[in-house]
């Protein structure tokens, strides 16, 4: 009986144990205790009742070898450090910008990089109370802040985010489950906008702003039912994932607002969302303790993966990490010297893609290629997970393989990337409304070597917000890039105050909610034995406190934690 419950209480204390490195099929990732960020003093953050600490990251082009940035709030404060990357300790005495702000909390945070400089960098940030805040922490300068009077929404922000290629267009999504369209050159008002409907779908309506000048927001969604707890755009920026508390995964074609698809998560809300690098597919994982896997071209689950043992926080793809399987050493077409590079090079990342574009094109069957996303969550557990062959293409026999596993450099895409990217020309995308293939096996996908494809180039990003309404300028990704000067470019999407009796009822028609029980083990919402049960292939407790960041690196991966400690953990061989 002793025994028994002495064993019972070492298996306890290794349960409970904070890990500091794990191994993968790449090798050891090691955390590196010289390279943590913090508040400068290093004590634990009482984070009851604080909003979930983040972490952005831009280049600032910087010749000194020092060119990354980094900022992290934590409660009320908010900090701008140089970072020094894997090798080099982090000097916690010297932030370059650190704000404390009163009656309000940082939420989220975005830098813009496509205009960031040594001398420069426009970093948008959210707050509790439902404010934006533009402000340059290298110039320490508050240019301007938006939503001030809280006229356009009271909620607290969820999510901000520069819309892809722009240097004045950003989204914001608020508790409200509302997001909406700003443009940095225009004011908000002084009073609460009106709105007119530019297009409604199924739980959602987008509206524009009424006013004799151009004015903020240009744009108001309102989606779903809940708070709208994050967006992303795709690889292409031509698309965006919203989750919902009311557990919806919806994707919008953004330039048309039109609805391409939607997912029900198990049970409760979704909190997160992800795109693979190359668009194919969307992670979410929330409240169902869940990360479930969607095909956007097929617009269904395609996997779950169970491991986390609380909500799931953060879903992300790590663009550096993949395999490629040859079913016949001899099908491998370039040089020794090739062979090498594609075994342990980064710099050939582009000649890699290039041979997997040619597969893609010439094989009936596509290249093996193994996605690795990660997870973090409330449980303190960090979760990786392999995306294998045998989810992907079910219905396909796997070919005995040798796996090849290359880091790879995700910052520059191939000019050619193989199979169908989201809004590609000549695409032929599944809708919800087609017909859906047969359920998935069955199946433990216990990891292949790691990979994300991280080709997905940035295509023309055209169309009209909406036909018709020709006061808000199309804005393609060619105009974000090259008109920066024309300040009238709009694209709205937004929420706030609805006027009109016509409007109200068309919130309570939108925001109408679907019941669970009708929508388990349909398409939206597949029950478990229906598709492919993914496992972790690392389950690691790293935190104390709730986690709440994960960012994969070139050489390294950046966790955090509701304590306000930022740990970084270098890939195999990056440090000695």
């Amino acid at each position: 009986m002793l025994l028994s419950k002495m064993a019972a209480e070492g298996g306890g204390k290794e349960m409970n144990e904070i890990k500091t490195q794990f191994t993968t099929r790449e090798g050891l990732y090691k955390l590196l205790s010289h390279s943590e960020y913090s508040r400068p003093n290093r004590v634990p953050f009482n984070s009851q009742g604080s909003n979930p600490v983040r972490v952005s990251f831009v280049n600032v082009n910087d010749q000194s070898g020092n060119g990354d940035r980094l900022c992290f709030n934590v409660g009320r404060e908010l900090y701008f450090y140089i970072y020094k990357g894997v090798r080099k300790a982090a000097d916690l005495s010297k932030p370059i910008d650190k704000r404390i702000y009163k009656g309000t909390q940082p939420t989220c945070h975005d830098f813009n990089h496509l205009t960031a400089t040594a001398e420069s960098v426009s970093l948008l940030v959210g707050f509790s109370a439902g404010q934006v805040q533009l402000i340059d922490p290298i110039k320490k300068e508050t240019s301007k802040l938006f939503n001030e009077e809280r006229l356009i929404d009271k909620s607290r922000v969820t999510c901000v985010k520069w819309v892809p290629g722009s240097e004045s267009l950003f989204l914001v999504a608020h508790s409200s489950g509302n997001m909406y369209l700003y443009n940095v050159e225009h004011t908000c008002g002084t009073t609460a906008p009106h709105y007119q409907l530019l297009k409604q779908g199924e739980s959602f309506a987008v509206h524009t702003c009424k006013s004799k000048s151009t004015r903020n927001p240009l744009l108001k969604w309102t989606v779903g039912e809940g708070a709208l707890n994050e967006f992303a755009f795709s690889p292409d920026g031509k698309f965006l994932a919203c989750v919902s508390q009311d557990g919806f995964l919806r994707v919008f074609n953004f330039d048309s607002v039109e609805l391409h698809g939607t997912m029900k998560s198990y049970f409760g809300g979704l909190l997160c969302v992800c795109w693979s690098p190359d668009g194919k597919y969307i992670v979410t994982g929330g409240e169902d303790d869940l990360v479930t896997v969607w095909s956007f071209v097929d617009c269904r689950v395609i996997a779950r993966g169970h491991g986390h043992k609380s909500w799931v926080s953060v879903v992300a793809f790590d663009p550096y990490t993949t395999s490629v399987e040859e079913s016949d050493p001899m099908e491998f077409s370039g040089s020794d010297e090739d062979f090498q590079d594609l075994h342990f090079g980064r710099d050939r990342a582009n000649s890699t893609q290039s041979r997997l574009s040619k597969r893609n094109s010439t094989d009936s069957r596509p290249v093996s290629v193994t996605y690795r996303f990660g997870s973090v969550g409330q449980d303190t557990q960090l979760c990786l997970w392999d995306l294998t062959e045998d989810i992907l293409f079910p219905h396909q026999p796997l070919s005995r393989a040798r796996t090849h596993t290359n880091v790879m450099n995700a910052t520059s895409p191939p000019a050619g990337s193989g199979g169908t990217n989201p809004g590609s020309n000549g695409n032929s995308i599944t809708t919800p409304g087609n017909s859906v293939p047969p359920p998935l096996p069955r199946s433990n996908s216990l990891p292949h070597s790691a990979v994300s494809n991280a080709g997905s180039k940035s295509s023309v990003m055209d169309g009209a917000i909406a036909s018709g309404v020709s006061k808000f300028a199309t804005l393609s990704l060619h105009d974000r890039k090259e008109r920066h000067h024309e300040k009238d470019h709009k694209r709205n999407h937004s929420m706030g105050h609805i006027s009109s009796k016509s409007s109200d009822k068309l919130n309570l028609v939108t925001k109408t909610k679907t019941d669970p029980a009708k929508t388990l083990g349909t398409p939206l919402c597949p029950r478990m034995e229906d598709v492919p049960l993914l496992e972790p292939l690392i389950c690691k407790k790293i935190a104390h406190e709730r986690l709440t960041v994960l960012i994969f690196l070139e050489d390294c991966i950046v966790t955090a934690c509701q304590e306000g400690f930022i740990c970084t953990w270098a890939r195999p061989g990056k440090v000695d």
